[in-house]
């Protein structure tokens, strides 16, 4: 039973990172194609330690939960890397003279 819950996960773990490049192939922007990759592949990691977790603990004396390591250094990396690729393209776009905000059509009056 524990071999059928495992590759479940495992499955709805490689469906989430198909779909995460899916966005990544068809997405038109840069924002955007980071965006389907960052979510997509935290919680595909999150599955595939639920299985690793789900598994040794089935196969050893007691609960393993060296697995988590892991994904508590996934959740803290994975943010701070898109902020920084994020602010990489915006300075870059800067520098080529783009315009970041469309013009103001008109003021607000308070």
């Amino acid at each position: 039973m524990t071999d059928l819950l495992v590759a479940l996960l495992l499955l709805a773990s490689g469906c989430l990172v198909l779909t995460a490049a899916l966005g990544l192939w068809r997405l038109p922007d840069f924002f955007l194609r980071m965006h389907a990759p960052a979510l997509a592949s935290t919680l595909a990691s999150w599955l595939v330690a639920l299985a690793s977790v789900i598994h040794f603990s089935a196969r050893g004396p007691g609960l393993s939960l060296h697995v988590w390591v892991i994904v508590i250094l996934l959740a803290i990396s994975a943010p701070v890397t898109t902020l920084v690729l994020a602010r990489a393209a915006l300075f870059r776009r800067r520098q080529a003279g783009y315009s970041l905000t469309p013009p103001p059509t008109a003021r607000w009056r308070g």
